[in-house]
């Protein structure tokens, strides 16, 4: 509805011409961009919820009063979407990799943007971040990936206030736990309420479980053989972690619905029968985040706690967690990719129970946590970073191929397979590690 400046215009179109244009202004609303400003794209494995209550702070803190808006979207299928995007050279702006492993493929393969061509310093990352979470995605001098946030995997929640009425004891060790697991059992009750449903992602938290008990058998040096491939996949260490992680899902009547059931039970709805009354199962092991699955009223330190993933033959720290990577060098890419990474941002997200983030950042404290348990768990991410007790996810560092491929199919088919199953389930992701 432009007009000519030589044109005589009556007074009432002018009046309606203004108004038309501030309609047109005032239809752009959080997270999408008017056509003079810039966009950013972000795409994530995040939950919609999570990506919902994440974008509102991106909105607060980014978003307002920038010259361009940042949209973040969550696909279930990340891992399949981002290497169709990026492979078809329609990539994200930025993309949040939970895999460490396959952001060295991108920097390899030449699609990811270091970050020191976005003007970063190794120096300065490595004072914010750590040397070990920046050493996991750095290739040939340079870093493809700034940690966004972090998560604290050796965790197993429980309903706090129906376990301290029944007088269960917290277990400190593997073999308190298993006693546990049998006492519940004799009360009446299902020990543990497992999930391991997550889309194109089903079978992650299975491995995670892999994990942490590989981690506490084998120790920090056999566990990083295993991720780099110094050791086979069907290593007897290996072999020995994925029995006892058996021992707890074929164990009859300890896990809710049976072993089989879990890869079609969603990971977020799994612990959702320990808030029942009573509860219909008693432990859930799970990251940080899966607080924000549980019940709006349900109160941290009253209805649910948690307590460390319990001894074996030592005591490590299982963490996971992301990385932004950025592949498009531009002004509002890199001022996004700063802002999100800096301390308010990091803050906010973690005051905020629906995204329950844990923040890598060094400057980022305790108090700025939705609730006293996620303060807890950054304070013990940072300690065991700190003592080099603490180790990412294997899968997530492992090549794409087993990490996000085999290893999570194939913890669904020993799920679904049973004890029997083992030694081939071994051998085959053994069989899928790339050559090169």
């Amino acid at each position: 509805m432009r007009v000519p400046r030589w044109v005589l215009v009556p007074v009432l179109l002018l009046l309606v011409a203004v108004a038309c244009r501030k309609s047109s202004d005032n239809t752009n609303q959080p997270g999408q961009a008017s056509n003079n400003i810039g966009r950013v794209s972000l795409l994530s494995a995040m939950e919609p919820t999570e990506a919902q209550a994440l974008q509102t702070t991106i909105d607060a803190d980014i978003n307002k009063g920038a010259k361009y808006v940042a949209t973040l979207e969550a696909n279930a299928d990340f891992e399949e979407q981002v290497k169709i995007r990026v492979e078809g050279g329609n990539p994200p702006d930025i993309a949040f990799y939970p895999q460490p492993g396959s952001v060295i493929e991108q920097a390899k393969a030449g699609k990811a943007v270091a970050l020191e061509d976005l003007g970063l310093t190794a120096s300065d990352l490595e004072k914010t971040y750590g040397a070990y979470l920046m050493g996991l995605v750095e290739y040939q001098g340079k870093h493809y990936g700034i940690p966004t946030n972090v998560n604290l995997k050796s965790m197993i929640w429980y309903p706090k206030d129906d376990f301290d009425k029944k007088g269960y004891q917290v277990p400190t060790t593997w073999d308190e736990l298993l006693a546990l697991s049998d006492q519940i059992q004799k009360d009446g009750g299902t020990p543990w309420c497992v999930g391991f449903e997550s889309g194109g992602a089903t079978g992650w938290p299975a491995t995670d479980w892999m994990e942490d008990i590989m981690l506490d058998t084998a120790g920090v040096d056999t566990y990083d053989k295993w991720v780099t491939h110094a050791i086979p996949f069907n290593d007897p260490s290996v072999k020995h972690a994925a029995e006892l992680f058996g021992d707890i899902m074929f164990h009859p009547g300890w896990v809710l619905g049976g072993a089989a059931q879990t890869p079609a039970i969603a990971f977020g709805d799994a612990p959702l029968p320990m808030f029942k009354e009573p509860p219909g199962c008693w432990m859930h092991r799970q990251a940080n985040f899966i607080n924000a699955f549980f019940p709006s009223t349900a109160k941290a330190g009253v209805d649910y706690s948690f307590f460390p993933f319990p001894k074996i033959d030592q005591q490590n720290t299982l963490i996971g967690g992301e990385y932004g990577v950025v592949f498009r060098n531009a002004p509002e890419v890199s001022d996004f990719l700063k802002k999100f990474a800096g301390t308010k941002v990091q803050c906010d997200q973690g005051g905020n129970v629906a995204t329950s983030r844990i923040s890598p950042n060094a400057t980022v404290t305790p108090d700025c946590y939705a609730n006293p348990i996620l303060g807890q768990a950054s304070d013990t991410v940072t300690k065991a970073l700190q003592a080099g007790t603490a180790r990412f996810d294997a899968s997530d560092a492992m090549p794409s191929a087993v990490g996000s491929g085999s290893f999570w199919t194939g913890m669904v088919k020993y799920m679904q397979g049973g004890p029997s199953s083992l030694d081939g389930v071994l051998s085959d992701i053994e069989k899928s590690w790339p050559a090169s």
